[in-house]
């Protein structure tokens, strides 16, 4: 059992991108990130150093079976992975060492912030990186990956509009407060908003000529499309306004083609996740974000 660990977004999609392609729901994170970064996008990171990319094959020359990337000074997250792979994993990234000797950090251990995951691996991931490494892991959130099954829409007043340009204001205002309710950390905004409304990939909730929710789209990638974020205005919620603007982009993704229809919804908040069961999503697995604190 090997780890193939790599600064080569194209060896990566060389050697992984047939894998990641056939499992598009559990490798959903991983393929969104490559395929920012190969449009020149940080992917979610920023100066903290270069990617990180890796390929994890149970036999010599066998098939992939397990992938992750690393955009720092974000998470290592993992795609589809064995548990025993996710422990080697963080073996073989507690071994790695900075090369850059024009720096004073050369020669020290790269940095690890923490694992996302499916919930077992990034378990086994973190237990192996704190054996290794020292210090300790948190838990700091609770996801579950939901796949459409057959969409129910909610009867609810008003209707789905595409954003446009003069709605970017708006747009940033509410993805900043939707970052801050689900405690997510979104690095660049303006630009994550500037790349969904230029591909068309917004959609505002409006009931009486008044926006109350919106819906992001993910590009079509392997035939999988991921529904976030969603955001309902606070003093508007109750009213089933989320609901109907997920279940209309979720019809805006199929009539794209998708396939593989997703999203994500904090198990913290059980109102989302039951309203996402309600239009018609099915759970596929559940996925945790572990920190690592130093000793």
């Amino acid at each position: 059992m090997t780890w193939t660990l790599s600064t080569s977004l194209d060896e990566y999609t060389a050697a992984a991108g047939e894998f990641l392609a056939a499992y598009p729901a559990q490798n959903t994170v991983l393929l969104t990130i490559a395929d920012h970064l190969a449009a020149g996008e940080s992917g979610g990171g920023s100066a903290g150093g270069e990617a990180r990319f890796g390929w994890w094959r149970p036999a010599a020359g066998g098939p992939v079976r397990a992938a992750f990337a690393q955009t720092p000074p974000q998470l290592v997250q993992l795609g589809q992975a064995p548990v025993e792979a996710a422990a080697e994993l963080a073996r073989a990234l507690a071994g790695e060492r900075t090369t850059d000797r024009t720096t004073e950090r050369a020669g020290e251990r790269m940095a690890v912030p923490g694992v996302g995951g499916e919930a077992a691996a990034a378990e086994a991931f973190a237990a192996a990186w704190v054996q290794v490494v020292g210090g300790s892991a948190r838990r700091v959130q609770r996801l579950r990956l939901y796949r459409l099954g057959a969409l129910k829409p909610p009867v609810v007043a008003g209707q789905l509009r595409r954003a446009d340009p003069e709605d970017r204001e708006l747009l940033i205002g509410w993805t900043h407060a939707f970052a801050d309710e689900v405690s997510a950390t979104i690095p660049d905004v303006a630009a994550a908003v500037d790349r969904r409304l230029s591909a068309g990939n917004f959609h505002l909730w409006e009931v009486g000529g008044r926006t109350v929710a919106f819906a992001g789209l993910s590009s079509a990638l392997a035939g999988m499309v991921r529904v976030g974020p969603v955001f309902t205005l606070p003093e508007q919620r109750g009213r089933g306004y989320g609901s109907a603007v997920t279940a209309a982009v979720s019809t805006e993704a199929l009539r794209r083609g998708a396939s593989e229809v997703l999203l994500y919804a904090d198990l913290a908040n059980p109102t989302s996740n039951s309203i996402y069961q309600q239009i018609g999503y099915r759970e596929v697995e559940d996925r945790v974000v572990i920190a690592f604190d130093a000793e």
